[in-house]
C-alpha cells in the first residue's frame, strides 16, 4: 500500500552518513538494548546487545558497562557499522577466543550498526581455549537471538520550492513514492523538506521535472538516513 507519511508517523531516523557510494539500500540491526547471562562451569558471561550509529556511541556504552560491572574480569566486545568499520577486543583473554567470536555472532545474523559486549566474571576454573571461545560465541549468539531485529531502509533528503497553486499536484506526485515529510513552511512560496528512498530518487526527479518544468525547484542534499517505518 502506498502512503504519504508525515515525519512523526515513522519510527525513527537512524544515522546521517557520508559514505553514500557504498551504502546498502537496506540494513538490519537490533531495535534496542538487550542482555543475556550465559554460564559455563563457574564463569558467568553477561552478553549485552546494543544498537549504535557511530564509534563514539559505542565507547560511551562501553564506559557505562565498565562502571556498572567494575569488578568483572574481562570486557570483550565487537561491533560492525554500516560504513564497513569493525572492531573487536579480547581484553586479556587468549587471542581469538573472544572478540572475533563475538563478531562472528553479529555476522551470523547479518547485522550492522550493532555492538555486543560480553562481560566475564571468572569463577576460578579455567575453561581452555576451545570451551572459552564457544562460551563467548554462544553468549553473543543468544543475546542476539533473543533481541528484536529490525530492517531499515536508506533515504535521502530532498528540498522543494513550489507555488501555492501546485501543492495539490505535488501531493499527487509523491504519493506512489512513500515520501516522508520532515518540514514544511510557507512564505511567498511553499517549501518542503522531505525524505525519499534513495533507489527511487532518480525516477522521482524526472517525474518532478516533467510535471513542474521550470515553475518549481528541487534540490537534493547529501544527507542520508536509515529509517524504519
Amino acid at each position: 500500500m502506498n502512503l504519504f507519511y508525515q515525519l512523526h508517523n515513522f519510527r525513527y531516523v537512524i544515522i546521517f552518513c557520508q559514505f553514500k557510494n557504498s551504502l546498502p539500500e537496506q540494513i538490519a540491526t537490533v531495535s534496542e538494548f538487550n542482555e543475556f547471562i550465559y554460564k559455563e562451569k563457574s564463569s558467568s558471561f553477561i552478553a549485552q546487545a546494543h544498537r549504535i550509529d557511530s564509534e563514539d556511541d559505542f565507547y560511551k556504552i562501553l564506559s557505562k558497562s565498565n562502571k556498572k560491572y567494575y569488578d568483572a574480569s574481562h570486557f570483550c566486545f565487537a561491533y560492525r557499522l554500516v560504513n564497513g568499520k569493525i572492531k573487536y577486543s579480547d581484553d586479556g583473554e587468549p587471542h581469538g577466543t573472544a572478540g572475533v567470536r563475538i563478531l562472528n555472532a553479529i555476522d551470523h545474523f547479518n547485522l550492522v550498526n550493532t555492538a555486543v559486549i560480553v562481560i566475564r566474571y571468572f569463577g576460578g576454573t579455567k575453561l581452555g581455549v576451545g570451551l572459552l571461545g564457544k562460551a563467548y560465541y554462544k553468549s553473543a549468539e543468544m543475546v542476539l537471538e533473543k533481541s528484536e531485529i529490525i530492517n531499515l531502509s536508506l533515504y535521502q533528503r530532498i528540498n522543494f520550492k513550489i507555488q501555492f497553486s501546485q501543492i495539490k499536484f505535488l501531493h499527487k506526485l509523491i504519493k506512489p513514492y512513500n515520501i516522508l515529510i520532515e518540514e514544511s513552511y510557507f512564505t511567498n512560496y511553499a517549501f518542503y523538506k522531505m525524505l525519499i528512498k534513495k533507489k527511487y530518487l532518480e525516477k522521482f526527479i524526472t517525474d518532478f521535472q516533467n510535471c513542474f518544468q521550470s515553475t518549481s525547484e528541487i534540490i537534493t542534499s547529501q544527507d542520508f538516513f536509515y529509517i524504519q517505518l
